[in-house]
């Protein structure tokens, strides 16, 4: 969420919690005013930005809106990576907020920390450390959640907790030996590795394992680190990674000479390590590995029915109805959808799937028995957010190479079964 838009948020959020201004009518409506002018005069520049909500904290210091405007100065700050007003204003943001409410926070989290570990600061250290843990426990409460969020399936939900948990012990590990606890810190980043593979976790233990004087060992992990297919890793790194490893294997072994033969086997080390990790995911979840729509499979919201794989609807047209429980349209839209349905009944080649987007499918079965439908179809299974489905009701009709012919989203009465019939005779030209 863009900064300006958050801070807009976040004040309408006050007024719907009930929050009062302590000013009168003719004064708040003055501030309000004075904010939208600076906030229009910064347009899309965040550092404009900073500058006007600085300048209206300066100007209106008692503001019941000041957490709205810190938090998005702390957003603006993350923009430009500046970090001395990141620290200022995130470490703030932070205390209002205890809980890992949302995404953009455990964001301002993580940020926040590098900003503190930047530099061996000790005051900042320990204050790192502290948000460090904060992170670590606020990765176990996320863990603890029922159901994943924003349609991840359980395993992608275990595996971005894991990716976090890590980054959240690397953090905690350069904090920590920052104060000189370098023992702990190599333990920290240890576990950092252990709880997912990264190249910030391979990195910094090689660097407390360095500090340690056990460089044989750190060599394999800068291996690691130079070798590992982490998307985090930038070219950057990988160009450092290289450089520290060559500098360690030569003083140790005089040359580099040989050190080819380290890094493949790091690359087959590291290789099979990831393998093994998507081999224990694709078990939990068959669809967590997807990236392609014939590689999902869709489980019955029927419990007695099986599941639908949806490569065996390779060579043929499909209309996919998205749909969901709270969605008022999708209730006009079913028998309209039902009737094109009928239009189709002996044509083998058009197949209609309807997909249900509920977050918390225990509200669907009651549903449809309430509504007496009797197509219950299937759960979506984390097929919407690779189809980056976001608005409900949408229906997309698939070729017969299953890709997205057409994409409805919104409902039309009028014109909604002659522009969902057009479609299809669209998608079944299409050779």
């Amino acid at each position: 969420m863009k900064p300006v838009v958050l801070l807009v948020a976040l004040l309408g959020g006050l007024a719907a919690q009930g929050q009062t201004v302590n000013l009168n009518p003719e004064a708040d409506a003055q501030e309000q005013s004075a904010l939208q002018q600076a906030l229009g005069e910064a347009g899309n520049s965040p550092i404009d930005r900073i500058r006007a909500l600085e300048e209206h904290l300066k100007k209106y210091p008692g503001t019941k809106q000041r957490a709205a405007i810190e938090q998005a100065l702390v957003q603006s700050a993350i923009e430009t990576n500046d970090n001395p007003r990141l620290i200022l204003y995130g470490e703030r943001v932070l205390q209002m907020s205890p809980a890992p409410d949302s995404n953009e926070m455990m964001i301002v989290l993580d940020r926040v920390i590098r900003a503190l570990v930047n530099n061996d600061d000790r005051d900042r250290a320990q204050r790192a450390v502290a948000l460090a843990r904060r992170y670590e426990a606020d990765v176990d409460n996320l863990r603890s959640k029922a159901e994943p969020p924003g349609h991840l399936t359980p395993a992608q939900w275990s595996e971005e907790l894991d990716r976090a948990m890590a980054r959240a012990l690397a953090l905690d590990a350069r904090a920590t030996g920052n104060l000189g606890r370098t023992a702990e810190a190599r333990k920290l980043a240890g576990k950092s590795w252990e709880a997912y593979p990264s190249g910030e976790g391979a990195r910094e233990t090689a660097y407390w394992l360095t500090e340690l004087g056990d460089k044989a060992e750190a060599i394999e992990y800068y291996a690691d680190a130079f070798t590992l297919e982490d998307s985090h890793t930038t070219a950057a790194d990988r160009a450092v990674d290289r450089q520290r490893l060559g500098d360690l294997y030569t003083e140790l072994n005089g040359s580099e000479k040989g050190l080819g033969d380290a890094i493949l086997a790091a690359y087959d080390r590291t290789s099979a390590l990831m393998a093994a990790r998507r081999a224990v995911m694709k078990a939990k979840d068959p669809n967590s590995l997807a990236t392609k729509i014939e590689e999902f499979t869709l489980p019955a919201v029927d419990p007695s029915a099986p599941a639908l794989v949806l490569s065996s609807l390779k060579g043929k047209t499909v209309v996919m109805d998205f749909w969901a429980t709270w969605c008022v349209p999708c209730r006009a839209q079913k028998p309209l959808i039902e009737e094109v349905e009928s239009q189709y009944k002996d044509s083998p080649n058009v197949i209609f799937v309807a997909v249900n987007a509920d977050d918390d499918r225990s509200l669907v079965a009651p549903f449809l028995k309430d509504q007496k439908w009797q197509d219950h179809g299937y759960f979506e299974a984390g097929l919407a957010r690779q189809l980056v489905v976001s608005s409900i009701p949408t229906v997309l009709v698939l070729d017969s190479a299953g890709n997205v012919s057409s994409r409805m989203i919104g409902f039309i009465p009028d014109r909604f079964k002659d522009m969902l019939r057009e479609r299809i005779e669209d998608a079944l030209a299409k050779k």
